[in-house]
C-alpha cells in the first residue's frame, strides 16, 4: 500500500450502545465524552407520562429520550467510535434492536435507587448475546453501595464486570468505555480459543 493510499483511507469505526432505564444518565454520559455536539431526541415530560415513567427520584428531570442519543470519540487517524444510547422506557424497547445492530458492546447504566429499572435491559443484552459491561452511576445524595451488593442484586454473573462511575465526569466514562472494549475482546478472545 502506497504512503498516499494510507493517507487517504477512510478510517474505521466500532458501535457502542450505552443503555439502562429511565434516567440513568444515558445522555448525560454521551454527553461527557463526544467530541461533537450530541444528537438527541430529548422531548418534554408531560401529564401523559405521569402514571408511566416514575420521576420521584428525578424531580428535576423534565425532559426524556424518545428515539436515541448519538456521539463521537476520534480515537486516532484510523479509528472512530460511535456511541449510541437507548431510550430507558420499556415501552420504547422496539427501537431497540436497531439502535444495537452492530454493536461491539454495550454500557448498562444503573441506578441504586431504581434497580429493579435495569432488569429489562441486562435481559435484553445476555438475550442478545452482546458483551455488556455494568457501570453504577453515582448520584449525589444517594446511598453508595459496595459493586458486590450491587452485582448480587442484580443477580450478574463474575464474568460481567462491574464499575463505579460519574456520567458527568470526562475521564468516569472514558474508564467505562476501556472496561467495555476489553469485556468484548476478552469474549471475543474467548470464541475463539472453543
Amino acid at each position: 500500500m502506497s504512503r498516499r493510499s494510507e493517507l487517504t483511507r477512510a478510517p474505521s469505526s466500532v458501535k457502542i450502545v450505552i443503555s439502562g432505564g429511565f434516567g440513568v444518565g444515558k445522555t448525560t454520559f454521551i454527553g461527557a465524552i463526544s467530541e461533537i455536539e450530541p444528537l438527541v431526541t430529548e422531548a418534554a415530560m408531560t401529564e401523559v407520562s405521569a402514571g408511566v415513567d416514575d420521576a420521584t427520584q428525578l424531580p428535576l428531570k423534565s425532559t426524556t429520550t424518545v428515539a436515541l442519543d448519538f456521539g463521537r470519540i476520534t480515537l486516532d487517524d484510523s479509528l472512530i467510535m460511535y456511541l449510541f444510547g437507548t431510550p430507558g422506557q420499556e415501552r420504547f424497547v422496539f427501537l431497540w434492536d436497531d439502535l444495537v445492530d452492530g454493536a461491539l458492546g454495550a454500557v448498562v447504566l444503573v441506578d441504586t435507587r431504581r434497580i429493579d429499572d435495569c432488569y429489562p435491559v441486562l435481559d435484553y443484552f445476555e438475550e442478545q448475546g452482546t458483551p455488556f459491561i455494568v457501570a453504577v452511576n453515582h448520584f449525589s445524595r444517594a446511598e453508595q453501595f459496595e459493586l458486590d451488593e450491587v452485582r448480587e442484586a442484580l443477580g450478574v454473573g463474575e464474568s460481567v464486570p462491574l464499575i463505579g462511575c460519574d456520567a458527568r465526569d470526562r475521564e468516569s466514562v472514558k474508564e467505562v468505555l476501556v472496561m467495555v472494549i476489553e469485556q468484548v475482546l476478552m469474549q471475543r478472545l474467548a470464541e475463539t480459543v472453543v
